[in-house]
């Protein structure tokens, strides 16, 4: 007697589902009980019931489609941009640096060259000679004054004895 495969793909699905059951039902503690007669006895269905049961599995089976393989997209990270823009915000704040610290160089080499030049100038100046001699030649007279002579005033009393009396 042959066997189809049908046939046996049918009698492994009732072994299976049997062996679940049996097994859900030592699991809730319960234990089933076959009698002798039938333990080695195989169910009998027929061709339709087992395509019925078959079909209704791979319906049940085809409830969530089966996703498509999908491409993974290429994606960038915004690593290497930001990256660049810090390189070039770093740039440009080195820059400034540079620039405000050569122009301090060159304020301080123009301040030097102007105090360099006023000591060349207070050294010419500062040079001593001689002064030029009278001329006696001609006679000197004094000329007198136009202002009013000083009066001198004696200092109040008050003042001199306050004074001494707060020290």
């Amino acid at each position: 007697m042959e066997t189809s495969p049908k046939t046996k793909s049918a009698h492994k699905l009732v072994k299976s589902q049997s062996a679940v059951q049996s097994g859900n039902a030592a699991a809730r503690g319960g234990v089933r009980y076959s009698p002798p007669h039938q333990a080695n006895k195989i169910p009998s269905w027929s061709r339709d019931e087992v395509k019925e049961r078959l079909v209704e599995k791979s319906k049940v089976s085809q409830k969530t489609p089966a996703k498509e393989n999908t491409k993974s997209q290429d994606f960038k990270l915004h690593t290497q941009e930001r990256a660049v823009k810090r390189a070039m915000f770093n740039y440009e704040v080195a820059t400034k640096f540079y620039i405000i610290e050569y122009q301090k160089k060159q304020v301080e080499r123009i301040h030097k060259m102007i105090e360099e030049e006023e000591v060349r100038m207070l050294r010419k100046e500062m040079i001593p000679r001689a002064q030029l001699m009278p001329f006696f030649d001609k006679p000197f007279f004094p000329q007198r004054s136009n202002r009013r002579l000083t009066v001198p005033r004696e200092p109040s009393g008050n003042m001199i004895g306050s004074k001494i009396s707060c020290s």
